[in-house]
């Protein structure tokens, strides 16, 4: 046993100066006396572990269990009817009064708590930012979110939004011919407007093609006959019907909600939604920014 017990005892102490070198290399001060408590349970957690490891591994060894034998065995193996250990029965019920306490008293669950801190700053500065740029000239609109489209859909779209040479959607462009025939054969249901989801194969043929070329070309010139169905949604102007429908003629504040907040699915892959990521102003400098692009073709 005291064989066992000092070999135990002599790796917990080499744990614990292996703790010791690895603190002295990351400099860490224990003179703090959280870092110094924190060494001491380090310690003490080795000690035990090692500790009573050794105790229960000689126990295996040399002890021959005793008591009655339950009737009941299995393969010609029984059980004994020995009672719980104590110290087990008490770690047991320590556990459970511990964790009560923790729950209602220690720590308890409308308490304090560092997320509950950050989420309460983080809506009071969005509060104050919207009130602070609530009514803010587009030039600083623009700069706003140019650098929101640098840090969170340059990666896709690239620092000029054209897609990365089409591998996402190019927004220099509001839609082209080929998004266009897209979804008038496989239909939208992404972007969630008011007048619902838009279906499957409205037009077919050379219909598709024409509207196709009539919203690529930015509605100009004399509509085709199949874009009066179209224009069923989409209003006459192709401008959305006041928000209830996508505008097809130009990426505008209502568009760039709506694909933020409910995602969609790109040539690269699905888009993600960004709900609840950016304030109203945010997503207006966004859009601003955006929009900026198309002027500038």
């Amino acid at each position: 046993m005291k064989g066992m017990m000092v070999k135990a005892l002599v790796m917990a102490g080499v744990l614990i100066i292996g703790t010791f070198v690895v603190i002295k290399q990351m400099h860490i001060d224990l003179s703090d006396p959280i870092n110094m408590i924190t060494f001491l349970g380090a310690i003490a957690i080795a000690i035990l572990t090692f500790g009573v490891s050794a105790k229960y591994m000689q126990q295996m060894k040399s002890d021959t269990a005793t008591g009655e034998l339950s009737e009941d065995n299995w393969d010609g193996i029984g059980e004994y009817k020995n009672e719980l250990p104590s110290g087990w029965a008490w770690s047991y019920v320590g556990t459970i009064i511990w964790a009560i306490w923790y729950f209602l008293a220690g720590y308890p669950l409308n308490a304090f708590s560092q997320i509950g801190a950050w989420n309460d700053e983080t809506k009071a500065y969005k509060a104050k930012f919207e009130k602070k740029f609530k009514n803010v000239d587009k030039a600083t609109l623009k700069d706003m979110g140019e650098s929101i489209f640098l840090v969170q859909c340059a990666p896709c779209h690239g620092e000029t939004g054209d897609g990365l040479s089409g591998k996402a959607h190019d927004l220099t462009h509001r839609i082209s011919k080929a998004q266009v025939l897209y979804v008038l054969k496989n239909g939208s249901h992404y972007f969630k407007y008011a007048l619902g989801a838009m279906p499957q194969g409205l037009a077919q043929g050379k219909a598709a093609e024409d509207v196709a070329a009539y919203v690529a070309g930015g509605l100009k010139g004399t509509a085709p006959a199949a874009w009066a169905t179209c224009a069923g949604c989409h209003g006459q102007d192709g401008t959305g019907n006041g928000g209830t429908a996508p505008n097809l003629k130009t990426i505008d504040a209502t568009l760039v909600h709506q694909v933020l907040t409910h995602g969609k699915v790109g040539s690269i892959g699905r888009m993600p939604s960004f709900v609840n990521r950016f304030t109203p102003v945010q997503e207006k400098a966004l859009a601003t920014f955006i929009g900026s692009l198309q002027e500038q073709k």
